[in-house]
Parts: structure tokens; C-alpha cells; sequence
């Protein structure tokens, strides 16, 4: 499934005042999104080593939940059961849990059927009935599907644990100084980065400063899937269509501001509120409603209602 939402982040450039030495650049690609790496202050042997960690990290990522080859994600799906899953597919499943609590169900990951009878024209009745994520069990030992035909996917995730721990490896490089843009955004550095929020017609609304933190934009109707040309992030109950054009949320985690940016587009304003207020560090940056209405800043105005 090729969920990968448009990310319209534009201008991604250093605070003035950064040294003017040019930065070192790496480019690959990892679940289907282009992937960039930008370091300032870094001596070429830590750039080489922090790339070849990078390269090996985001094809361990592939083989845990790609759709499209033979990962360990797919043979859950196939099977519907994983024996002994990687310690990055526990710590996706529990913050699925974390998320899907949080949103009122609206962040699901069963919802992989339903998307593929969408995008293929076939029956949604029938795909929503093998959605539920209460049907989902899972430990150290083995994750299962309690019913055949059930399909997870962590394309609203994986971009931004592999963001997440990019940054890890980059620390482990003594790299203090640099952008991750693996789909969603990871900033690193003293300074800051400059980062332009879009909306799903490429319109730049406002610029905000990521310093430690991770930002993610979700614009369901910049990608439309189907016969019907239907937005590609859907709810589990194949209900409603999405209620906004853009939403960007920053969090702590790339991954976590990846899933929400995601849920919060299926949410009424109230109930993403009260997400909010489940998920301490995490914050709306601009959210435009279909409608077109404009809710910009940290606390948007239909929080303070």
C-alpha cells in the first residue's frame, strides 16, 4: 500500500548566522518517500560513516514494513501471525496502541484492506468488516491477527521511526548539526531549522523553527486513490470523508507527529483537542479545514473555544 502522504514542507534551510561552510548531503529513498540527509559542521569521515549507517538503517526499516517485498510485515499479513517479532515492530505496534487510544480510534493500522478495495474498486463493505484493531494481539514472542484476511500497515508510521532513528545514529556520530527529512521532518542543532508549512496546493502559509523536534504534514486529498479518486487516508469504518485539507503537527518523535498528523485529518475539532491533551510535547502547527479555513499557531483557535 502506498499511503505516503504528500509532505508539503518547503525551505528547509539554517538560521542565519550558521557557518557558511557548505553542508555535507546525502539522498536515498526508504517506503516509498524520498529520503535526505543534511549535516552542518561534520569532517568528511563523519559524514561517510553517518551515510553508510543511514543507508544500512533505512533497508532494515524496508525488511520490517515494507508492503512490497517480503518483509516481516508482509508475512504477518500473509500468515497472521509473526513469530518473535523485531524490537521495532513491538515498539510500532505500542505506539499504534498509544495512538489509537488517544485518537478515539481513529488511528487504526487494520485499515490496510479497506484501502486496497479502494484503490482497487472492490468491496468496502466486505474490507471493513476485517478492520478493528482490538482484534490485533501481540508480545515479544508473537504478534497475531485474529482474523483471516486481516492487514496491518505502518505507512502512517514508519517514515518517522525511520526519522527517529536516524538521529539516534547521527548522536551516535557526534553529529549535533543537521536535517532528517525521511518523509517527516527531524531537525537537530542548536540553532534551528527553518521549515515552510504547504498546503495540499503548495501554497506556503507560515515558516516555523524546529529545534529537537520532529514536525509531519498530512494533506489527504494531494493524493486520491480509486476509480472514485478518493483521498488515501480513509477511517477504519470507511466513514466520513477527511474534514481537513492540511494538518501539521510537531512532536517530540517523528514518529508520533507522523501518526497523529494523520489521525487529527479524520477528526472533528473537539476530539482533536482532547488528543492533544492525551499527548503531552505534541502541537498543531497549521491545520486548514476543508472548508479552507486557516487555524494557524501552536494552539489553534478551536482549542481555546
Amino acid at each position: 500500500m502506498n499511503r505516503r502522504r504528500f509532505l508539503l514542507l518547503t525551505a528547509c534551510a539554517a538560521l542565519p548566522g550558521m557557518a557558511k561552510a557548505a553542508p555535507e548531503e546525502w539522498q536515498g529513498r526508504a517506503m516509498g518517500a524520498d529520503v535526505a540527509l543534511r549535516l552542518h559542521g561534520a569532517s568528511p569521515a563523519q559524514a561517510r560513516g553517518f551515510f553508510a549507517e543511514a543507508a544500512r538503517l533505512l533497508a532494515h526499516v524496508e525488511n520490517l514494513f515494507s508492503l512490497h517485498r517480503d518483509s516481516d510485515l508482509a508475512r504477518l499479513n500473509r500468515d497472521g501471525r509473526l513469530r518473535f517479532p523485531a524490537a521495532g515492530m513491538v515498539e510500532l505496534l505500542a505506539l499504534s496502541d498509544r495512538l489509537h487510544r488517544a485518537t478515539g480510534g481513529a488511528f487504526d493500522p487494520t485499515v490496510q484492506p479497506l484501502w486496497l478495495a479502494r484503490a482497487r474498486g472492490g468491496d468496502e463493505a466486505a474490507a471493513r468488516a476485517l478492520a478493528g484493531w482490538d482484534a490485533v494481539a501481540w508480545s515479544r514472542s508473537e504478534v497475531r491477527l485474529a482474523r483471516p484476511g486481516m492487514a496491518l500497515t505502518f505507512n502512517g508510521l514508519a517514515q518517522g521511526w525511520a526519522a527517529d532513528r536516524l538521529a539516534e545514529a547521527a548522536a551516535r556520530h557526534d553529529l549535533t548539526d543537521l536535517l532528517i527529512d525521511a518523509g517527516e521532518i527531524r531537525a537537530l542543532g542548536p540553532r534551528g531549522w527553518r521549515v515552510g508549512l504547504a498546503d495540499a496546493a503548495g501554497h506556503e502559509h507560515r515558516r516555523i523553527r524546529l529545534d529537537g523536534r520532529a514536525l509531519a504534514t498530512s494533506s489527504p486529498g494531494a493524493t486520491l486513490i480509486g476509480p472514485r479518486g478518493l483521498p488515501h487516508i480513509l477511517s477504519p469504518d470507511g466513514g466520513a470523508a477527511p474534514l481537513w485539507d492540511t494538518i501539521s503537527v510537531s512532536a517530540d518523535s517523528a514518529a508520533m507527529a507522523d501518526g497523529l498528523s494523520t489521525a487529527l485529518c479524520l477528526m472533528p475539532p473537539q476530539a482533536a483537542c482532547a488528543a492533544l491533551a492525551r499527548l503531552p510535547g505534541c502541537r498543531i502547527e497549521l491545520a486548514i479545514a476543508a472548508s479552507g479555513a486557516e487555524f494557524p499557531g501552536k494552539t489553534p483557535s478551536f482549542c481555546l473555544a
